[in-house]
Formats: C-alpha cells, sequence, structure tokens
C-alpha cells in the first residue's frame, strides 16, 4: 500500500508540474486586446474576454468582468461602465463593506448584491490565501453557486463581478465561471495573477499605514496572488467535491444552469 500511495503522488505532483508550466506559458494573458479597462478610478478592472476555452473558443468581449470596489468610480468611471453595455454590476462584498464604501450602481437596476460570507463567517487571517480560499468555499457554497447563478441569469449584456479589492472573492466567483465556461485551469490561474501588479500601489500603501509588526506581516503575506494559490483552490473543489460543477450543484446551481452560463460566455 506504501509503495503505491508513493506512486500517487509522484503522479499527481507530475501533473502539478506540467499545469504549473501550462500557467507559465499562459502568463501572457496581459497581452490580449482590451483586457485593462480605463474606468476612472477604479485600479483592477479588465475584460475576460479573449481567454481561450479548451474547445478552441475564447470568452467573449465585454460578457465577463472583475473588478475591484466601484466606489472609487468618478462620473467620468460610471459614465464608462454604462457605455460598455454592463447589464449588472454584481457586489459580493457584506453589508459593512457596501454600507462604509457605498457603490454608486447601489438602488439601480444595474445593482446585484450577492454576498459571499455571513456576517459571523471568520475571517481566517492566520491561514494562508490557499487555506482562507478553501476555507470560504467549504463554508458557504450556497452563497457562491447563488453568485454563479447571477451571472448566468443577468440580462442581456455584461456583468461586472467585484468585492472590495477584486481579488479574493471575486477571484473565486470569476475562476468558478471560467471553468464552466470551459476555460484551461492553467489559464484561469494565470487571470488571476494579473491582480497583483494592478494593486501593487494600493497594497504598498495599505502596508505603510499598518503600525503593529505582527499585523503587517500577515497583511502582506495575504497581500501577492500567485497563480499556485488558484490552482490549490481549484485542486481542493477537485479533490473534496468531484470538481467545480459539483460543488456549486450542493449549493443549487446545476447543470441546466451552467449550460445558460457557458452559451452566454463563450463566443
Amino acid at each position: 500500500m506504501a509503495g503505491s500511495h508513493g506512486r500517487q503522488n509522484s503522479s499527481s505532483d507530475d501533473l502539478r508540474d506540467d499545469v504549473r508550466d501550462d500557467v507559465e506559458a499562459a502568463l501572457d494573458l496581459d497581452g490580449l486586446p482590451s483586457r485593462h479597462l480605463d474606468w476612472p478610478d477604479c485600479r483592477n478592472a479588465r475584460d475576460l474576454g479573449g481567454l481561450p476555452t479548451g474547445d478552441g473558443r475564447a470568452i467573449r468581449h465585454r460578457a465577463l468582468i472583475r473588478t475591484d470596489s466601484p466606489h472609487r468610480l468618478t462620473e467620468q468611471g460610471v459614465a464608462a461602465v454604462h457605455a460598455y453595455g454592463v447589464s449588472r454590476v454584481l457586489d459580493l462584498r457584506r453589508d459593512i463593506e457596501c454600507e462604509r464604501a457605498p457603490s454608486p450602481f447601489a438602488g439601480t437596476p444595474l445593482h446585484c448584491h450577492v454576498p459571499v460570507q455571513n456576517p459571523a463567517d471568520p475571517d481566517h487571517e492566520w491561514l494562508t490565501l490557499a487555506e482562507i480560499y478553501t476555507a470560504m468555499l467549504d463554508l458557504r457554497p450556497q452563497l457562491f453557486a447563488t453568485a454563479v447563478a447571477a451571472i448566468a441569469d443577468a440580462p442581456p449584456g455584461g456583468v461586472v463581478v467585484h468585492c472590495a479589492g477584486g481579488k479574493d472573492r471575486t477571484g473565486m466567483v470569476v475562476a468558478m465561471a471560467l471553468h464552466l465556461a470551459g476555460v484551461e485551469t492553467a489559464t484561469i490561474a494565470a487571470d488571476y495573477a494579473l491582480t497583483e501588479g494592478r494593486l501593487a500601489e494600493e497594497n504598498a500603501a495599505t502596508l505603510e499605514a499598518v503600525t503593529d509588526p505582527r499585523i503587517r506581516e500577515i497583511m502582506r503575506g495575504l497581500q501577492p496572488t500567485p497563480p499556485e494559490v488558484m490552482l490549490t483552490t481549484l485542486e481542493h473543489l477537485d479533490s473534496t467535491y468531484g470538481g467545480v460543477a459539483s460543488y456549486l450543484e450542493r449549493g443549487g446551481f446545476g447543470a441546466d444552469r451552467a449550460r445558460v452560463l457557458r452559451d452566454r460566455l463563450v463566443g
């Protein structure tokens, strides 16, 4: 048994190395046209259009956009969102975050508030980033399924998905939507990794403002977005639930709606 277990681990490690090689090859995704969007003053807005799917197609342009909190948007930025053909702004933040940094779309038909955490959920600051992601997913499959459903069920037009920084909660919801649309794991992880550069200036300022050295180091460890974090997260869904689709089915998002999502996103 021990020998068999060792061979299994070796096979798994080899597969992971192959995926990492694919991630390295996919890290030039930043060069795709129309990726980063000039929506003043959002810092981390990008169109996921152009990301290739495994069957040779691609995510439609202006279909799915990820961004940081839109509370920073100027009037020009709000106008740019409308001009982009956005039909839904999916807000994943907690109620308290929405109160502290109100969305300019709150109270309008565009705004769809689907927090993926309950107020009593722990923050897990002591865990690694991948452990935080998997803990959140394990705790709230119904909330994450509702968020993915909000993309599938949106009116015709583009869907903006955001949390506070457009990194963690946004990263998980977008990753699951892209996976259902047929985007390869390596490509999803490579896109996730782009966020780190977009938030570098803001992250540095945040660290500088923290006076407690212990808290500063915890925050420093949670700021990067290495592709391995998303690889680990998706591997967790595979090993624990049988994949993204099976995980979301536990939350009430079934195969029929997954097809609707795929048809919506893939050109």
